[in-house]
């Protein structure tokens, strides 16, 4: 993969200066590793001074990777909840390096919880760090950044999707993260022509220690490498500062860059990617596609996957990634049987995606019919007089396995990995790096 060459800027003897926070482990070491590779001078502003027990990396052990990339570390201990810590932070970067060209606001605090269930501890946190810290940030450095000639923000944030499901669940958390979008969208405008403000986010959930340690083993295989961030962020901060005000997926962009085989980019290539949070997936199937195998990703393995996704209640909208060749022949059944899932009317909240396109014909057959979320029609067909199929056969043992009761208690991802005879459940929680 070629991407986008830094090499203009220091061929002027330019030092590109970058202040990152949040960079001592995962997301954003990987895109402070990535520029480092082209010299650029690094300033590692995160909390992380001491070894976590359970997650790697402090700002020390970072520099050090920065320094044997190519690049030069200034490890900053920085609280972001602390004012006048980013403002000394900030004068020390420009003290050292002579300005600050580049801002990546990546720290983040995270609660899926809901409204009751947050305290008002961890409602301050998330708020302090996620806006607050990235309003602050960016503030303190704007003096200094309308100086570079090619300036830029960049916030790990998602784009603004009202979609209330997005919300029901962990409201304060997406209040937080939403923030960091609204300053994408102030600070572009009010900045427009001086520095460029751009949110980047990931299509699937990326795989750091911190995901092992929300979503438990056997997780990772359902993620990609942070690789996809740090080389979509280095497309982002190599482009003009007239690019300006997008909320960028990384994997739009890199394909947009010419980037065709993203099995690279997969911890087990062929295998189904979970989405990441604030994307509207049922719209937009590439979310869980994997690539470079020559094949539609709709047939993506000899065996069928199923995945529940979002199922915290049973009034939860529904979304199942279906990857079979003979599922489209049973679509009347499955509809029948998913619909009266848990013993509950689900017509308003389940919406079927993903499936081969005899199954998508197969909708379309006579009688009474639902729209979905995105406008698609699903048919409610009488079940086949016929013998069960063994896809049929396994919603029905899936439907009496599982109660409301087991849905809501889990607040979980569901995935059914279907072989043959065998039907074996994992159960993730919803979370996300």
């Amino acid at each position: 993969m070629v991407l986008p060459s830094a090499v203009l800027y220091f061929a002027v003897a330019v030092a590109i200066s970058f202040v990152y926070r949040g960079a001592s482990r995962g997301i954003g070491k990987a895109i402070a590793l990535k520029a480092a590779k082209d010299g650029a001078n690094i300033v590692i502003a995160a909390k992380t001074a001491e070894p976590h027990p359970t997650l790697p990396g402090t700002i020390y052990t970072a520099a050090a990777e920065i320094e044997a990339a190519g690049g030069k570390a200034l490890p900053c201990i920085v609280n972001v909840r602390e004012e006048q810590q980013i403002i000394n932070a900030v004068e020390k970067a420009v003290k050292t390096f002579g300005g600050i060209d580049i801002l990546v606001n990546n720290a983040s605090a995270i609660s899926l919880t809901g409204t009751l269930e947050t305290e008002t501890k961890k409602v301050n946190l998330m708020m302090d760090v996620n806006v607050r810290g990235t309003y602050l940030t960016s503030k303190t450095c704007l003096p200094h950044l309308r100086k570079s000639r090619n300036p830029h923000i960049l916030n790990l944030s998602p784009p603004m999707n009202l979609n209330p499901m997005w919300f029901k669940n962990h409201c304060a958390y997406t209040i937080s993260k939403y923030g960091m979008s609204m300053c994408v969208l102030g600070m572009a405008e009010e900045f427009r022509g001086e520095v460029a403000v751009n949110a980047l986010w990931p299509k699937t959930a990326i795989h750091t220690a911190a995901m092992d340690m929300l979503g438990g083993s056997g997780i990772e295989k359902q993620c990609r490498k942070t690789d996809i961030l740090a080389d979509a962020a280095y497309c982002i901060l190599t482009k003009p500062k007239s690019f300006t005000g997008n909320f960028i997926i990384d994997e739009v962009l890199l394909r947009e860059e010419g980037v065709k085989d993203f099995d690279v980019y997969a911890i087990a290539p062929g295998h189904p990617l979970m989405p990441d949070f604030f994307l509207d997936v049922a719209t937009d199937m590439t979310a869980v596609k994997q690539e470079g195998h020559g094949r539609e990703s709709d047939v993506c393995t000899s065996r069928s996957f199923l995945t529940i996704m979002n199922a915290v209640s049973i009034s939860s909208w529904f979304f199942f990634f279906l990857f079979s060749q003979e599922i489209g022949h049973h679509s009347s059944y499955l509809t029948k049987t998913l619909f009266s899932f848990g013993g509950y009317d689900l017509w308003n909240n389940l919406f079927l995606v993903g499936a081969s396109q005899a199954f998508k014909e197969e909708r379309k057959l006579s009688g009474s019919q639902h729209e979905g979320p995105d406008g698609a029609t699903v048919s409610t067909a009488p079940a086949p007089a016929k013998p069960l199929s063994p896809v049929a056969e396994t919603f029905r043992v899936i439907q009496g396995a599982m109660s409301e009761e087991y849905v809501r208690s889990t607040q979980g991802v569901f995935q059914f990995e279907l072989s043959g005879k065998t039907i074996a459940c994992k159960t993730f929680p919803r979370s996300r790096s």
